[in-house]
This record gives C-alpha cells, structure tokens and sequence, in this order.
C-alpha cells in the first residue's frame, strides 16, 4: 500500500512539473503568452520585487478573510442545530438565508460602505458569503443520520435530544469540515470582494485594483496566485481533520431502509403554508428594519416598498421592467448553462475519486487554484480563450459553481460504507459499477446540497461576468446604474437577483423530494 501510494504521489509531481515547464515554455516563447499567461519565472521575479506589498497586502487580507470566516462559521453551526432541533424555524428562515448568500457581491459591497467603517464593510460581506455554505454542510450532517442509530436511542428511552447531543452532533462533524473546507476559500474571495468596493488601502483586493492600469500582467497573475495560496491554505487546515472523522464516523454497513417522506396531515399542511408566507415576509421585515436602524437616506437605501413602487408604479415603472427584462433574457439561459456546466465537472470531478484516485489527486491543486483567484486576475485569460461572448460567462460561472459542489459530493462519496463496496468487487464488479450503484444512490442527500447551495451561486458568477467581460445583461445593468448613482435599479435589480435565485433554491429542493418519494 505504501509503494501505490508513493508510486502515485511521484506520479503527481512528475504531472506538476511538467505542466510547469510546459507553461514556462509558452509563457517565454509565444506572444500571448507574454502578453496574457506569463510564465511562472516572471510571476516569481515579480513577487519578489513587491514582496514588501504582498506582505503588507496580505496581512490585510488574511485578517479580515480569519475574522470574516470565524463570525460568519459561529453563527452557521449555531443555526443549523437551532434548524434541527426546530424545523419549522428553518423553514421561516429560508428566505432569509437564501437571501444572505444570494445578494450580488458586486452590489452588496459598496452598500455596506453606507453602514460601516473601517474594515468592517469586507469583513461583513466574507462573513455573509460564509455563513450559507457553512449552515448548509452542518445541517446535512446533522439531518442525513443512520435510522439504525434513531432506532438504538428509541429503544433505550432517549428523546430527540439525546439523539441530537450523542449522534447528531458526532454524525454531523464530517460534513462540518467539509462545509469549512468550502467556506474558508469563500472568506478569501468575500474579503478581497469587499476589498474592491470598501475604498481600503490594504488589501489583495485593493492591490489588484491599483494594478490593473499598470498592464503588467506578471503582477496580476502574482496577486491571484498569492490569493489563491491563502484560500488553499484554509482549505488544506481542515482537511486532514475531515478525513481522520471520516473514517471514524462513516456508517460500516448499508441501512437496510433510508427516511422517506411520509403522508401530512390538514394541519401539518396549514403550519408549513404558513412557515413558507412568513419566509416570503421575513427578509423585506428585516430589510425595512435595517434602514430604519441606521437612519440612511430613502434616496440611498430605498425599502422594499420603494423598491416595488420603482417597478411597478410612476412614469417610469415600464422603462425599468423592460430593462431588467431584458437585462434577464440575456443573463437567465447562460446562469442555467453554467449551473449545469459546473455540476457537471464537479461531478466528473469526484467520480474520479473513485474511479482514479490518483488523476483526481493530481487534478484538485489545480482545480483549487481555478476556483480562489480572483475573478478579476482571469479576465485577460478568459477574454483569450473565450472572448467576451456567452462561451466567456458560462466559463466564469463554472468557476465560481463547480468547486463547493465538488466538496459536498466528494465528502458525500467519502461516507459510503466501505463494506458496500466490497460487495460489488467481491462478485467482479468494477470501479465504475461501485460508482453507479452503491456511491451514487448512497450520495443522493449530498448530490441536491451541493445543487442547492451552487444554485444561487451561477447567478452570482454569471453577473461577474456580464460586469467584467461582456457588457451585457442584469450584471452590465447594476454596473452601469452603481456609475449612474442609480440607487433604485441597483435595489431593484438585486431584489430580483435574490428571488431568482430564492426560486432555483425551492425548485432543487422540489425536485429533490419528488425523486426521495
């Protein structure tokens, strides 16, 4: 097993260097290389002649990402077990939830300018990215248990609090880590987001901004690498954790019978009707609270009943529906394209996990470093493979999609009993038999989390795109109206982004339980 093993991590770095060599040969030899792709020599020179700046930039960064990410954690796993032990508080919560991570960064970042100071504005907005991925991996965990063990604490006489404190908990932490393991590299991104519209000195953010009119793309691509190294640091933290609790918690058999949805009652129907109105209601109360808390000026910080009037009354309500129309007639089918896209090399992504472990080892540093750079360092990249048409969108929205849907199905992969698979190789099954009959079914609640919490998130990478690359659509729109002051279409069209993505939520959820029943 040592000699696989060895074996197989020299095969890893024989790839890597490789792939170096190849890209030192264009990055020194070839126009576009020199132009767009520098070679790894050039980055290094350059990193070292800023080195001061990285420190000091990094610094910045690294303190708001830590900060970011340990607030917006500490509120996940304390909501997820309230949304546990309370399912109908978690119902009421959803539009609430969805809502926080499914604001445009783009927009929400200059906004928290309006409310905070200092380095709070990007140290909220890491911590907003955070908390839904975080949420989200925990209360799979804490929900997605062996019937086997329910049935064992029913039987001695516990309640569903002895079953939460002395298997929920225990079963929950793989999946924990697996969401900090998607979280951390988010902190990184929210931090350096928050950094382009927070106005900061310090800053990777604020480096690479204050870079770009220099044209020299060695130091954008040495921003996006560092940054990139400082997320792959997080995840790399939590990793090894993740993998030590997986093999102590996963299940060593298959259950013989999974949770099924069972018939409700008239008014287990009326109570849950009611949940989802107040789901609907509850982020425009808070919304309207927040402004009257901090006392913004309406013209800056419209409500939600400004926002609808905007829309749907005064001479000027049809003009900017037509807008958003079509704003969203050019954003919608690609952010579709690339949700599918993303799932799709995620998925490929982790079967290879299980059909070649070792060419899925050698592809995940480089995944990862695709994933935590920064959007903006990959622009002159994309616009040369890609251009700046639908093929460049979709590209940028599997970017910011595949990753966190990887890391939730590669850990849902991980908990398969290992005694399920010896089966299917003990009657001459193959690797790829394993995967579709016992891995894939086995993984189903983790295959919907991870469509679920990307969902939102192609949205979010489709708008990046339309604001740095193509100039088009719902993303082009908001930029233009942040130049314009426009307040009103900014809100509004981040009240429609949010609902969009709100409404992809509940449709994966939907059809998750038409395939579960």
């Amino acid at each position: 097993m040592t000699d696989l093993a060895t074996r197989s991590n020299a095969r890893i770095l024989f790839g890597t260097l490789l792939f170096l060599a190849v890209w030192e040969f264009l990055g020194q030899t070839t126009a576009w290389g020199v132009a767009m792709m520098p070679a790894p020599s050039r980055i290094l020179l350059q990193f070292f002649a800023d080195r001061e700046l990285y420190w000091l930039h990094g610094l910045a960064t690294i303190q708001t990402s830590i900060i970011g990410f340990a607030i917006g954690t500490a509120v996940a796993i304390l909501a997820a077990c309230l949304f546990c032990l309370l399912p109908g508080l978690e119902l009421a919560f959803r539009g609430v939830n969805i809502a926080l991570f499914a604001m445009p960064a783009i927009v929400v970042g200059p906004l928290l300018v309006l409310f905070f100071t200092g380095n709070w504005p990007q140290t909220i907005l890491a911590a907003l990215m955070v908390y839904f991925p975080a949420m989200s991996a925990t209360l799979l965990g804490l929900r997605e248990t062996d019937p086997r063990l329910a049935d064992v604490v029913t039987t001695y006489g516990g309640n569903r609090w002895t079953m939460f404190r002395h298997v929920r908990l225990r079963g929950s932490l793989p999946s924990l880590f697996a969401g900090l393991r998607v979280a951390a590299p988010i902190a990184v991104l929210g931090a350096v987001l928050g950094e382009f519209g927070s106005g900061t000195r310090w800053g990777l953010g604020s480096f690479l901004l204050s870079s770009l009119p220099q044209g020299n793309p060695a130091k954008l691509w040495g921003i996006g690498l560092f940054s990139s190294a400082i997320a792959l640091t997080g995840y790399g933290i939590f990793l090894l954790p993740a993998r030590r609790l997986a093999s102590t918690t996963s299940a060593v058999t298959l259950a013989a019978l999974r949770p099924s949805f069972a018939a409700t009652s008239m008014r287990t129907r009326l109570i849950r009707l009611a949940l989802i109105a107040a789901a609907f209601v509850l982020p425009f109360a808070l919304w309207s609270f927040g402004l009257w808390l901090s006392k913004l000026n309406p013209i800056i910080a419209p409500g939600p009943v400004q926002t609808v009037q905007f829309l749907f009354q005064g001479h000027g309500a049809a003009a900017a529906r037509a807008a958003i129309g079509h704003a969203l007639a050019q954003t919608l089918p690609i952010a579709a394209l690339g949700l599918i896209a993303g799932l799709a090399v995620a998925f490929v992504l982790a079967a290879l996990s299980v059909l070649a472990p070792a060419l899925a080892r050698a592809m995940l540093p480089f995944a990862m470093v695709a994933q935590n750079m920064p959007l903006v360092a990959l622009v002159p990249f994309v616009v040369l493979v890609f251009g700046r048409g639908t093929m460049a969108s979709v590209f940028m929205a599997v970017i910011v999609v595949f990753f966190p849907a990887y890391v939730m199905l590669n850990q849902g992969f991980a908990m398969v009993p290992r005694a399920a698979g010896d089966l299917v190789s003990v009657y001459g099954g193959s690797r790829l038999k394993r995967l579709v009959f016992v891995t894939v079914p086995f993984s189903t609640g983790h295959l919907f989390a991870a469509a679920r919490l990307v969902a939102p998130q192609a949205l979010l990478g489709v708008l990046l795109a339309e604001w740095l690359l193509s100039g088009v659509g719902l993303g082009n729109l908001l930029n233009i109206s942040r130049g314009r002051l426009d307040y009103d279409m900014i809100w509004a069209g981040a009240l429609v982004s949010i609902l969009i993505s709100v409404a992809a939520y509940e449709a994966v959820g939907l059809l998750e339980r038409t395939v579960r029943r």
